[in-house]
């Protein structure tokens, strides 16, 4: 079985972090792909070592990601 979920990458200082927003799982890599990479991996871990009830706990919310538009300065 597979799940749909979301990655956010992003880079911090030399490398890149990924966060999947759903279960609040992060990794990080030095280039996006590893960072990407690294996320799977990290959350097939999590879901092999995650119980029932915490894995339905963290994907029982929605998560929205969309861009909002603020004035500065």
């Amino acid at each position: 079985m597979s799940k749909r979920l979301t990655a956010i990458i992003q880079r911090e200082n030399d490398g890149f972090v990924a966060l999947c927003p759903e279960l609040d799982v992060a990794s990080q890599g030095d280039t996006i792909e590893d960072a990407r990479e690294n996320l799977r991996e990290a959350l097939q871990l999590f879901f092999e070592c995650a119980s029932p009830a915490e894995i339905e706990q963290r994907l029982g919310d929605h998560v929205f990601v969309t861009q909002i538009e603020v004035d500065v300065g």
